[in-house]
């Protein structure tokens, strides 16, 4: 099977976490998309914007190419703003039964997933979004029969709303193929794992409200407290003294310490020290000082809403709080206020009242925001990544390029006056 995963033209809409990132490269209840599609076992074709390709390839090296031969099918092309929840893998097999007929599943206006049959006609070179909507659009596929439910990312706040919905089925999923073993009470770690976790002195799990799963190598530090569901990824650390509650996932070679409650933090990013994290959104190689806390319920407890570069949408949330892009950084206590976006490759000091642009210096509660040149985030780009052994490949620095021209229009906020 030829299997499709493509972004629409409403990947925009999940800005600042797409702004350097494919939309199935999105955690959410610890799962990527494409982590997801790959267990397929298909042949895997992936169709991202133009200043992805390059890092895509790179990340992902075993996609298929056009110099690789002619598509066979069946197909199955499935759109990147799907969430990742487990589920979808039954749903995915069972609309592909039919792959002589062929099927589309929708929401709305979305196309979630279509199966074609092996007849199915497409170009030999390299397709882009458009061309592929309009090849299934022209191809007046039939619905699916008793359409499950599936959802899509389709605003910023949707990546926390759905990591809290999905994440419970997610790590039971996972615990479902029998990787792992039980040490504890709910507490699992990896079968036949040379490179087991490491788990310091009086720590406490509570698996009261659901599992708590450490990968290979990770390290949990003396005196910490975990409350499932919880997932820890491959070689990362938790800080001594941590509290690690209700649905939080961490990704592979973080460092985490101070309290996090029911988020999301991607790889290489570190929250290492005191100050409370919650209901939010980390993006890769972010750092935030020690103290930075964020809000994630209003003093009204009204509903939250999401303030991003494009404007305040309702979110439909009481509990919300930040959502950070790519390389963002925060001084020592900085205070992000509830609902907001901070921008990729950010630097933010004292305390964020608005959506805060890429690529700027925010230090609006001082009075000040400058935009960032591309050039420092370059150097810094380079000092993060040898402080974790890792050499910046030419398409990670043409990527911050291209972030700091496609989010130009961004950094017009920074006239704004001054809101507290």
């Amino acid at each position: 099977m030829h299997i499709i995963l493509f972004e629409d033209n409403k990947v925009s809409n999940l800005y600042p976490v797409t702004t350097g990132r494919p939309a199935f490269s999105i955690s959410v209840g610890s799962f990527r998309l494409i982590d997801l599609v790959n267990e397929l076992n298909g042949e895997l074709e992936l169709i991202v914007r133009p200043h992805l390709r390059d890092v895509v390839a790179a990340d992902f090296p075993h996609i298929w190419r056009p110099e690789r031969g002619k598509r066979k099918g069946p197909f199955l092309v499935i759109n990147a703003r799907t969430v990742p929840n487990a589920n979808m893998i039954a749903v995915w097999k069972e609309l592909t039964k039919d792959s002589l007929h062929g099927g589309i599943l929708c929401n709305d206006d979305d196309i979630i997933a279509a199966c074609l049959s092996e007849e199915a006609i497409f170009p030999d070179q390299e397709i882009g979004c458009r061309q592929l909507i309009g090849l299934l659009e022209d191809m007046h596929l039939p619905p699916m029969k008793k359409p499950p439910k599936a959802e899509m990312l389709k605003l910023t706040s949707d990546i926390i709303r759905y990591h809290l919905l999905t994440i419970d089925d997610n790590l039971e999923y996972r615990l479902g193929k029998g990787r792992y073993k039980e040490i504890g009470d709910g507490l699992f770690i990896p079968k036949d794992d040379k490179n087991i976790p490491q788990i310091g002195q009086y720590f406490v799990s509570d698996s009261t409200e659901g599992p708590i799963i450490l990968e290979s190598g990770t390290n949990i530090g003396p005196f910490c407290f975990m409350r499932g569901p919880v997932y820890i990824g491959p070689k990362a650390k938790v800080i001594e003294h941590a509290a690690i509650k209700d649905k939080v996932a961490v990704g592979p070679i973080s460092k985490v310490g101070g309290e996090v409650e029911a988020s999301t933090i991607e790889p290489y990013t570190n929250k290492q020290h005191h100050g409370f994290l919650g209901h939010s959104y980390l993006g890769s190689w972010v750092n935030l000082g020690a103290g930075t806390c964020n809000s994630d319920l209003k003093n009204s407890y009204n509903e939250v809403c999401m303030d991003t570069a494009m404007g305040k949408i309702k979110s439909g949330m009481q509990f919300l709080g930040c959502v950070v892009g790519d390389y963002a950084k925060t001084a020592i206590n900085t205070s992000i206020f509830t609902g907001k976006t901070i921008g990729t490759c950010s630097m933010n000091y004292g305390f964020v009242t608005t959506a805060v642009p890429s690529f700027v210096n925010y230090a609006r509660s001082f009075g000040q925001v400058t935009e960032l040149p591309v050039d420092v985030m370059i150097a810094t780009q380079a000092r993060m990544f040898a402080r974790r052994n890792v050499t910046p490949r030419p398409c990670d620095v043409q990527l911050l390029y291209d972030m700091y021209e496609l989010t130009q229009h961004e950094r017009q906020l920074a006239s704004d006056p001054l809101s507290l």
